[in-house]
């Protein structure tokens, strides 16, 4: 009953959208999955055949997740939304992590031994990430939406990307209440490569045509103008630096 009660306060927590306990009990999928893992779990722990995979089929087809019971869950995890999201014989979870719909923590051997990703506490997992093989993920780290993460990261990480890379966190940001929820923050290293090259090359084109005396030249690709340019690259510079944060209080919800 504990448990029931932690999950619930934890919902409440994460997500804006519960309006109340009755609401989070009957309509949130990702608190009956894991009831239901709980209960496979623990028969899978006292080698019952076969019961613990038809629970956990059974909680599959009643939530759309897929875990299977040999996963260890630690406390008040949330999987929000939840559909799609699939969570391997041998991961581990830790308390507190957060899991959006979409999210696999994969295998990539075919060995019986430890070959899941394990989620240390505080990891938050964007919808749609793939964290694949026996690899770590430090405490507090979050991976953006569509990451692909085939690599051990240390605690505090931000990774994102395909393959998954893991950016430097500024700890003025990890202090702040809810930045591990805001991904449309997150920045992106590719966008940051491309803007570091197009600023060099502008300072070697102003260097060049002070030499030759000339005014600077910009090259344009067939078919675009020198705004359209332009814009494409504001575009760019505005997704390698996130937007500054808006603080707003919101009064908690508790039971």
């Amino acid at each position: 009953m504990l448990r029931i009660v932690e999950d619930i306060r934890t919902i409440r927590r994460n997500d804006p959208a519960a309006r109340g306990v009755l609401e989070i009990l009957l309509c949130y999928p990702g608190l009956h999955a894991l009831a239901m893992h709980r209960i496979a779990h623990r028969l899978w722990r006292w080698n019952v055949p076969l019961l613990p995979r038809l629970v956990s089929h059974v909680g599959r087809f009643l939530t759309g997740i897929e875990i299977h019971p040999g996963a260890t869950i630690g406390r008040r995890v949330f999987i929000d939304h939840g559909m799609g999201v699939v969570i391997g014989e041998t991961a581990e979870v830790g308390d507190d992590c957060l899991i959006y719909q979409g999210v696999t923590l994969g295998g990539t051997s075919l060995s019986h031994g430890k070959r899941h990703p394990t989620l240390e506490p505080h990891v938050v997992v964007g919808s749609g990430a793939k964290v694949l093989g026996n690899i770590r993920l430090g405490h507090h780290s979050r991976v953006g939406s569509g990451s692909v993460v085939i690599k051990s990261a240390p605690p505090h990480s931000t990774i994102v990307g395909v393959p998954g890379h893991v950016l430097e966190e500024l700890r003025e940001e990890e202090e702040r209440p809810g930045h591990e929820l805001e991904h449309h923050r997150i920045p992106d290293p590719t966008a940051r490569a491309i803007v570091a090259l197009r600023e060099q090359v502008e300072g070697l084109a102003r260097e060049l045509a002070e030499v030759r005396q000339r005014p600077v030249v910009a090259a344009l690709p067939p078919g675009m103008t020198a705004r359209e340019i332009e814009a494409a690259f504001r575009a760019i510079r505005e997704s390698a630096v996130p937007p500054p944060a808006r603080t707003e209080l919101v009064e908690g919800a508790g039971i």
